[in-house]
């Protein structure tokens, strides 16, 4: 078993997972791939040979400074909200992202951020249930689903508002599966202030704002 313990190479490795974890993109934020290409302790080189007498405590305490330091390093995960603030963006370029910043925006500009983002995962787990077209475009323009639609085309969001930029945050953090706010059965929502007829045959999943949200019911 080798014993020999180099004090620059130990504290550089967990160094970079630091620099990684810190400084990557939010979305990226614990790839190690993404470390910068630094040698942060490139000169502390010297090894610490545990075989050659040196003190094993010397070793225990290097390697708890270094511990310190990462854990003071890293971020702690970010809330819902901090996240949003993050990806907010004023435009989007990308079509089906642009189509689910949409459906956010117009859906739920006035409900909390976790309805706001429920919404996003309706419209997700809509194109990727089989059930409904296989786009986020497609979902989002079905005929007589969502009630902001007309005659199929998308009306043009206020870009320059608060608004907009939380919904293509949440948008984002909802595509690139960052943030969930509904499991993947969630198909159906409602506001709170009607009662659809279609609501008796499936089963009540969550009430977030104005919104309630339904799954499948189950079978038996």
């Amino acid at each position: 078993m080798n014993k020999n313990v180099r004090a620059g190479g130990f504290a550089a490795a967990v160094l970079a997972f630091v620099a990684a974890a810190t400084f990557a993109d939010p979305s990226m934020a614990l790839d190690a791939d993404a470390a910068p290409a630094v040698s942060y302790l490139e000169h502390a080189d010297a090894a610490i040979d545990t075989e050659a007498g040196a003190d094993p405590t010397q070793v225990a305490a290097i390697a708890d400074r270094v511990a310190k330091v990462a854990y003071a390093a890293v971020p702690r995960p970010r809330s819902l909200g901090e996240l949003v603030d993050v990806y907010e963006a004023g435009d989007v370029s990308e079509k089906q992202q642009a189509c689910l910043a949409k459906a956010v925006y117009f859906e739920a500009r006035g409900e909390p951020i976790e309805g706001q983002l429920a919404v996003a995962d309706v419209v997700l787990n809509r194109a990727a249930s089989g059930k409904y077209p296989s786009t986020i475009c497609e979902v989002v323009t079905q005929k007589a689903q969502f009630s902001f639609i007309e005659d199929g085309r998308f009306p043009e969001p206020n870009k320059d508002s608060k608004a907009w930029r939380k919904a293509v945050a949440v948008a984002r953090l909802a595509r690139n599966e960052i943030a969930e706010a509904v499991p993947q059965d969630v198909l159906w929502y409602h506001a709170d202030y009607v009662a659809p007829v279609w609501r008796h045959g499936l089963a009540k999943s969550d009430q977030i704002g104005a919104h309630i949200f339904y799954g499948p019911r189950a079978k038996g």
